[in-house]
């Protein structure tokens, strides 16, 4: 069945649509990532122009986050307090970011930037995501007990607060600047940032595992609906319909996901969510050097 969309100007069947909603809200729920990651590049492979993917797939990953985080917000896992100083540099950088985006597409370099941005930033998280996850199960089946947190320069810097939940006494300024980070990327990607941003909580700022999920969708979710907005108003790059169809599998996935998640170890997931990771950056590669068919038709214009 064939759903048109107005947006991007185009049809597509529409269990297409309803399955990778699915997928991408499981991912969600399970991990603790908006799965924006995952979804805005497969609606580029499948021919949706650059801009209405980032956008759309920023608005998709909102309502999947939030059915996560109400999963786990019930669970306990989630560290408001923590997920507060990350949303505040969040919400900055995403301004920041929707306007670098706006700028790549005035020049008409934003289907380029995009792409670029996904293979160099996933191949890189992926890689080392699976490499620390595989010494973690190394470690664990020989025996040898895990090194605590070490303390870096960063645990002495200035506005220092207490995280109880997270267990945790440092400065705020980390949490921010990971926030900024994280706000960038997903107004220029078109993803929550959590794919990111779990494996910064959990090697940069040391919180435990078991925090991580839960409090990264705390953040997620408010930075993806600015990014929405902001996309909507400055843009005008969101598709309704192609954002309900992702919506309705992915609502449904993010509950799937999260109750897998909880049988997992934390390891085990982080080595999990780094496969997938690094699956999504060699595939979008070998789409951006792949010779096309016809020279004369290499996509659809933005």
């Amino acid at each position: 069945m064939q759903v048109y969309l107005p947006i991007a100007e185009m049809s597509v069947d529409a269990l297409l649509l309803l399955g990778m909603g699915f997928g991408v809200g499981w991912l969600s729920g399970m991990f603790g990532v908006g799965g924006g990651f995952l979804l805005t590049p497969l609606l580029i492979l499948i021919g949706i122009p650059a801009p209405v993917a980032v956008a759309s797939g920023a608005n998709q990953t909102l309502g999947a986050s939030v059915s996560g985080l109400i999963a786990q917000w019930r669970r306990g896992t989630v560290d408001p307090v923590m997920g507060g100083v990350l949303l505040a540099g969040g919400l900055a950088g995403s301004i920041a970011g929707v306007q670098l985006f706006a700028l790549l597409r005035r020049a008409g370099q934003v289907d380029l930037a995009v792409s670029l941005f996904y293979v160099v930033v996933l191949g890189t998280v992926g890689a080392l995501m699976v490499r620390e996850s595989l010494r973690a199960i190394l470690r664990r089946r020989g025996g040898v007990a895990a090194k605590p947190n070490e303390h870096t320069w960063l645990h002495g810097l200035p506005l220092k607060m207490r995280f109880r939940k997270s267990r945790l006494y440092i400065s705020a300024i980390p949490p921010l600047v990971v926030g900024f980070g994280i706000g960038v990327l997903s107004a220029i990607m078109g993803v929550g940032g959590g794919f990111m941003l779990v494996p910064a909580m959990i090697y940069l700022l040391g919180i435990p595992t078991a925090v991580v999920i839960g409090t990264s969708l705390f953040q997620v979710v408010f930075v993806a609906a600015n990014v929405t907005l902001l996309q909507a108003w400055q843009v005008g790059s969101v598709d309704i319909v192609l954002t309900m169809m992702l919506l309705a599998g992915g609502v449904a996935g993010a509950q799937f996901g999260a109750s897998m998640g909880a049988k997992l170890r934390g390891e085990e997931t982080r080595a999990l969510l780094g496969l997938l990771v690094l699956s999504v950056a060699v595939a979008l590669l070998v789409d951006l050097i792949h010779t096309p068919s016809s020279l004369f038709a290499i996509g659809p214009m933005p």
